[in-house]
Protein backbone atom coordinates (compact mmCIF):
# COMPACT_ATOMS: atom_id res chain seq x y z
CA UNK A 1 0.00 0.00 0.00
CA UNK A 2 2.87 2.35 0.83
CA UNK A 3 4.42 1.75 -2.62
CA UNK A 4 1.09 2.46 -4.32
CA UNK A 5 0.69 5.72 -2.41
CA UNK A 6 4.26 6.72 -3.29
CA UNK A 7 3.67 5.87 -6.96
CA UNK A 8 0.46 7.88 -7.04
CA UNK A 9 2.17 10.85 -5.37
CA UNK A 10 5.04 10.67 -7.88
CA UNK A 11 2.67 10.57 -10.83
CA UNK A 12 0.70 13.49 -9.42
CA UNK A 13 3.84 15.58 -9.00
CA UNK A 14 5.04 14.67 -12.51
CA UNK A 15 1.67 15.54 -14.05
CA UNK A 16 1.39 18.80 -12.11
CA UNK A 17 4.92 19.82 -13.02
CA UNK A 18 4.45 18.99 -16.70
CA UNK A 19 1.09 20.76 -16.83
CA UNK A 20 2.32 23.74 -14.84
CA UNK A 21 5.06 24.45 -17.35
CA UNK A 22 3.09 23.87 -20.54
CA UNK A 23 2.34 26.60 -23.03
CA UNK A 24 -1.08 27.35 -24.41
CA UNK A 25 -1.82 25.05 -27.35
CA UNK A 26 -1.26 26.09 -30.95
CA UNK A 27 -4.99 26.50 -31.67
CA UNK A 28 -6.67 29.25 -33.65
CA UNK A 29 -9.56 31.16 -32.06
CA UNK A 30 -11.30 34.37 -33.08
CA UNK A 31 -11.91 37.81 -31.68
CA UNK A 32 -15.45 39.20 -31.75
CA UNK A 33 -14.44 41.29 -34.77
CA UNK A 34 -13.52 38.08 -36.62
CA UNK A 35 -9.72 38.34 -36.39
CA UNK A 36 -7.92 35.02 -36.01
CA UNK A 37 -5.75 34.69 -32.89
CA UNK A 38 -3.37 31.87 -32.02
CA UNK A 39 -4.02 30.84 -28.41
CA UNK A 40 -0.30 30.34 -27.83
CA UNK A 41 0.21 34.11 -28.20
CA UNK A 42 -2.06 35.04 -25.27
CA UNK A 43 0.76 35.67 -22.79
CA UNK A 44 1.34 39.41 -23.14
CA UNK A 45 4.97 39.59 -22.00
CA UNK A 46 4.34 42.44 -19.55
CA UNK A 47 2.80 40.43 -16.77
CA UNK A 48 0.66 37.38 -16.06
CA UNK A 49 -2.52 36.69 -18.01
CA UNK A 50 -5.87 35.19 -17.10
CA UNK A 51 -7.65 33.08 -19.70
CA UNK A 52 -11.23 32.56 -18.54
CA UNK A 53 -13.53 30.22 -20.46
CA UNK A 54 -17.24 31.05 -20.29
CA UNK A 55 -20.59 30.84 -22.08
CA UNK A 56 -23.64 33.10 -22.29
CA UNK A 57 -25.82 30.42 -20.67
CA UNK A 58 -23.45 29.96 -17.69
CA UNK A 59 -24.44 32.09 -14.67
CA UNK A 60 -21.28 31.34 -12.62
CA UNK A 61 -19.19 32.31 -15.66
CA UNK A 62 -20.86 35.69 -15.94
CA UNK A 63 -20.45 36.31 -12.20
CA UNK A 64 -16.78 35.42 -12.45
CA UNK A 65 -16.19 37.79 -15.37
CA UNK A 66 -18.13 40.54 -13.56
CA UNK A 67 -15.74 40.08 -10.61
CA UNK A 68 -12.69 40.24 -12.89
CA UNK A 69 -14.12 43.37 -14.53
CA UNK A 70 -14.15 45.08 -11.12
CA UNK A 71 -10.41 44.48 -10.71
CA UNK A 72 -9.31 44.63 -14.34
CA UNK A 73 -7.99 48.23 -14.37
CA UNK A 74 -6.24 47.76 -11.03
CA UNK A 75 -4.68 44.45 -12.10
CA UNK A 76 -3.44 46.01 -15.35
CA UNK A 77 -1.97 49.04 -13.61
CA UNK A 78 -0.33 47.22 -10.69
CA UNK A 79 0.78 43.95 -12.32
CA UNK A 80 0.46 44.33 -16.10
CA UNK A 81 -2.25 41.65 -16.14
CA UNK A 82 -4.30 40.91 -19.23
CA UNK A 83 -7.62 39.07 -18.96
CA UNK A 84 -8.91 37.12 -21.96
CA UNK A 85 -12.51 35.87 -21.82
CA UNK A 86 -12.93 32.95 -24.22
CA UNK A 87 -16.53 32.02 -24.97
CA UNK A 88 -17.37 28.45 -25.87
CA UNK A 89 -20.75 29.45 -27.30
CA UNK A 90 -21.51 27.72 -30.59
CA UNK A 91 -21.79 29.59 -33.88
CA UNK A 92 -25.58 29.61 -33.44
CA UNK A 93 -25.32 31.28 -30.00
CA UNK A 94 -22.59 33.77 -30.99
CA UNK A 95 -25.20 36.43 -31.79
CA UNK A 96 -25.84 36.70 -28.02
CA UNK A 97 -22.20 37.27 -27.06
CA UNK A 98 -21.51 40.82 -28.29
CA UNK A 99 -24.75 42.31 -26.83
CA UNK A 100 -24.04 40.61 -23.49
CA UNK A 101 -20.47 41.91 -23.39
CA UNK A 102 -21.68 45.43 -24.16
CA UNK A 103 -24.40 45.24 -21.48
CA UNK A 104 -21.93 43.93 -18.91
CA UNK A 105 -19.30 46.53 -19.84
CA UNK A 106 -16.46 44.02 -19.90
CA UNK A 107 -13.43 45.84 -21.27
CA UNK A 108 -11.04 42.91 -21.59
CA UNK A 109 -10.60 41.06 -24.89
CA UNK A 110 -13.38 38.61 -25.71
CA UNK A 111 -12.40 35.64 -27.86
CA UNK A 112 -14.40 32.75 -29.32
CA UNK A 113 -13.71 29.03 -29.29
CA UNK A 114 -16.97 28.19 -31.07
CA UNK A 115 -15.74 24.78 -32.25
CA UNK A 116 -14.32 23.91 -28.79
CA UNK A 117 -10.90 23.16 -30.28
CA UNK A 118 -9.00 25.05 -27.58
CA UNK A 119 -11.20 23.56 -24.88
CA UNK A 120 -10.42 20.07 -26.20
CA UNK A 121 -6.69 20.81 -26.48
CA UNK A 122 -6.65 21.96 -22.85
CA UNK A 123 -8.64 18.87 -21.87
CA UNK A 124 -11.42 20.28 -19.71
CA UNK A 125 -15.14 19.62 -19.87
CA UNK A 126 -17.05 22.40 -18.12
CA UNK A 127 -17.07 26.15 -17.65
CA UNK A 128 -16.14 28.30 -15.92
CA UNK A 129 -12.52 27.25 -16.31
CA UNK A 130 -9.61 29.60 -15.72
CA UNK A 131 -5.95 29.32 -16.64
CA UNK A 132 -3.26 31.69 -15.42
CA UNK A 133 -0.28 32.22 -17.69
CA UNK A 134 3.09 33.62 -16.69
CA UNK A 135 4.52 36.48 -18.74
CA UNK A 136 6.08 33.93 -21.12
CA UNK A 137 2.70 32.34 -21.85
CA UNK A 138 3.20 29.17 -19.79
CA UNK A 139 0.20 27.76 -17.94
CA UNK A 140 1.09 27.94 -14.26
CA UNK A 141 -2.32 27.54 -12.62
CA UNK A 142 -5.83 26.35 -13.45
CA UNK A 143 -9.12 26.59 -11.62
CA UNK A 144 -12.49 25.02 -12.38
CA UNK A 145 -15.84 26.44 -11.28
CA UNK A 146 -16.62 29.72 -9.57
CA UNK A 147 -17.94 30.79 -6.22
CA UNK A 148 -17.83 34.40 -5.00
CA UNK A 149 -14.39 35.05 -3.55
CA UNK A 150 -12.47 32.90 -6.05
CA UNK A 151 -11.25 36.14 -7.63
CA UNK A 152 -9.19 36.79 -4.48
CA UNK A 153 -7.39 33.47 -4.96
CA UNK A 154 -6.74 34.39 -8.60
CA UNK A 155 -5.47 37.80 -7.52
CA UNK A 156 -3.03 36.20 -5.05
CA UNK A 157 -1.66 33.92 -7.79
CA UNK A 158 -1.28 36.94 -10.08
CA UNK A 159 0.59 38.88 -7.39
CA UNK A 160 2.97 35.95 -6.85
CA UNK A 161 3.72 35.84 -10.58
CA UNK A 162 4.12 39.59 -10.87
CA UNK A 163 6.75 39.56 -8.08
CA UNK A 164 8.84 36.79 -9.58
Amino acid sequence: MKKLTLLFASLLVAFTTAFAQSAMPDVMIKSLSGETVNANTLGNGEGPSVVAFWATWCSPCKKELDAYAEYYDEWQEEMGVEVYAVTIDTRRAMSKVKPMVETKGWEFPILSDENSELMQALNFQTVPQVFILDKDGNIVYSHSGYVPGDEYEIEEKLKELAKG
